[in-house]
């Protein structure tokens, strides 16, 4: 348990309720994961890790498909389709959706959320678009940000491999403006690394919009957790090395958060029980 001053536990007490979130980075049907969103190497089948997640009381599952983009498809439908047999928390799926048509398919298929990077990106209407459909809490504009200098990061597409120009606190700004109803930031440099989280820069997008913000890439100690629910005011944070791994469990995550006065969910076998 990490020690809190009094001022801290003032600060922790406003929160937002914390939502613990699994990734699950998909490559055809393969879990993988890598560092910096590179290097990727097969951790196993994702339907074992979803169900095991969910059963360890995951607030919600996001499965990405990390080459969608540059392959110009989406392989997650019968992903998605067979864990809504033994998933039952919210499902944001993301990698390959260009259109309306693509956001449908995985949404019939069992999606919650829909999360759109690349896309968007290439034609920011796209957000409006979706959002115009089925409401901005289905849509969730993802970010993966690296740092360009001090206090500046600039959006990447394509898993971290193809630069933007946009400023990515801008680009979450305008986001937002477009009806999206999340934003998912991926620090690519932290990414994989386990050395934590880059809390300045879910701070400034925090900062930046009025929408939940979910927080990616980094975590590899609770105290990382801590220093991040200290920096900024994330509403949800993803884990993926540290589950996929077992360094960490879900249980042992949540229960820090409750020593540590951090607001979040209790789950108990998979179904949530809320405070």
């Amino acid at each position: 348990m990490v020690a809190t001053t009094s001022s801290q536990i003032t600060l922790l007490d406003n929160l937002p309720i914390l939502r613990l979130i699994a990734r699950l980075d998909i490559k055809g049907s393969n879990l993988i994961k890598g560092v910096h969103l590179e290097g990727l190497r097969v951790v196993g089948d994702p339907q074992v890790h979803a169900a095991k997640y969910y059963a360890e009381g995951a607030d919600e599952i996001i499965y990405m498909d990390t080459v969608a983009s540059l392959y110009g498809r989406n392989n997650l439908i019968d992903v998605v389709s067979r864990a809504t047999e033994h998933v039952f928390v919210p499902m944001t799926v993301g990698g390959g959706i260009r259109s309306v048509e693509d956001a449908r398919t995985l949404l019939r298929a069992g999606a919650d959320k829909v999360a759109i990077n690349t896309a968007a990106i290439k034609n920011p209407t796209l957000i409006k678009e979706l959002s115009d459909v089925w409401g901005s809490s289905t849509i969730v504009l993802s970010i993966e940000a690296k740092r360009v200098s001090d206090k500046k990061w600039e959006a990447y597409t394509d898993n971290g491999r193809e630069r933007t120009g946009l400023d990515a606190v801008e680009w979450a700004q305008k986001g937002a403006a477009q009806g999206a109803g999340e934003i998912f930031v991926t620090s690519v440099d932290q990414e994989g690394t386990k050395k934590g989280f880059d809390c300045e820069l879910v701070a400034e997008i925090c900062r930046a919009v009025d929408v939940p913000v979910v927080a990616s890439g980094g975590f590899g100690s609770l105290q990382h957790l801590n220093d991040l629910v200290t920096a900024s005011r994330p509403t949800g944070v993803a884990f993926a090395d540290a589950l996929h791994y077992d360094k960490f469990s879900l249980k042992q995550i949540r229960q820090f958060c409750i020593d540590s006065n951090i607001p979040t969910r209790q789950a108990v076998s998979g179904a949530e029980v809320y405070k």
